[in-house]
């Protein structure tokens, strides 16, 4: 463990980046490789201090405040040392970045962040490429299996606007996919609404379905090309649901290709050999106000090569049957 604690008293002046963040959270993030379980024991010890006074976990900081981090050390396994390798060679493609902003191309395959069955994702690998910054949070998320456009808030303060503009839904940014489905797509322009309800398989999976107690959903699908066994969408999303693409085309009778938790499973085995390899789902454009200045941004993450390139064999092999005027931008380079 390299950001705090060590094996000396660490003292550490909270920034007004740094402030509203509770403590737990705080010390869970500078204390890398701090089991969880060690840090609330220090917090309930009283081995942490705030102004030195003892405080609870849930207390949110204030800029100012004087920071007590008792020493902590922890034996770096060999595991470790293979996953903070790790973290550090994965491609995290900029697509735009200030000193409050950070727009990336997320790869297909990995998690926007560690948790239960996953040992690190795109949050880790950039505090571990970018040791010297001092603040990277997730502006929103992507499923582990989606590419394309991720926000990370480089200020609180920058974090706070974008966690709000997306929580406006439609009136605050404008996000756009592409994805491929099974079937013959007829509609120019379909807006689905449907409940969705979050629950858990026995197997404790997380999966989401169309359900009468599920919150409010809204996605606009237009049709950017059509052969007779697949089609090709653009998803606009108007609400920002679980899975909210996915669960949507797959209740229409849609699936996403290669989707392997609400799609067409042996039409997934038969397209690995043809050469779609994962699902074909990718935050393509959105367009928002910068949570600064309030410019107006507009970022497009290019179509990944293994998803082009699929497409681009279906609509050499097969009869197009429609395409739109906007489809040839799906090929474009930004």
């Amino acid at each position: 463990m390299s950001s705090a604690g060590n094996n000396s008293v660490t003292h550490r002046l909270i920034s007004e980046d740094e402030a509203g963040q509770r403590l737990d959270n705080f010390l869970i993030r500078v204390c890398k490789g701090v089991p969880k379980s060690h840090i609330y024991r220090i917090l309930r010890s009283g081995e942490v201090r705030v102004n030195s006074k003892r405080v609870d976990a849930t207390y949110r900081l204030l800029t100012g405040d004087k920071l007590r981090i008792p020493p902590i050390r922890i034996a770096e396994r060999p595991q470790d040392e293979v996953e903070e390798a790790a973290k550090a060679r994965v491609d995290l493609p900029i697509l735009f970045e200030d000193d409050a902003l950070l727009v990336i191309d997320k790869p297909e395959g990995i998690a926007v962040h560690g948790g239960s069955g996953v040992s690190f994702g795109v949050i880790e690998a950039l505090r571990r490429q970018r040791p010297q910054a001092k603040f990277l949070e997730l502006a929103h998320r992507l499923d582990r299996e989606t590419s394309g456009i991720l926000l990370v808030g480089k200020k609180r303060l920058a974090l706070s606007a974008l966690h709000d503009m997306f929580r406006e839904h439609g009136a605050g940014a404008d996000k756009r996919y592409l994805v491929l489905v099974k079937g013959r797509w007829m509609n120019n322009t379909q807006h689905v609404k449907t409940p969705l309800l979050k629950y858990l398989t026995d197997s404790g999976e997380r999966r989401v379905s169309v359900h009468a107690d599920g919150k409010p959903s809204h996605t606009v699908f237009r049709l950017l090309a059509r052969w007779p066994e697949m089609s090709l969408l653009e998803a606009q999303l108007k609400t920002g649901r679980t899975h909210q693409i996915r669960v949507h085309l797959a209740h229409l009778g849609f699936p996403i290709l290669g989707d392997e938790k609400y799609g067409d499973f042996a039409l997934n085995k038969h397209l690995r050999p043809a050469g779609l390899k994962r699902m074909a789902l990718h935050a393509w454009r959105m367009s928002f106000r910068h949570p600064i200045s309030g410019v107006a941004m507009h970022c497009q993450a290019n179509l990944p090569n293994g998803m082009a390139d699929y497409i681009a064999a279906v609509n050499r092999e097969n009869t197009r049957e429609f395409a739109s005027e906007q489809f040839p931008e799906v090929f474009e380079q930004s």
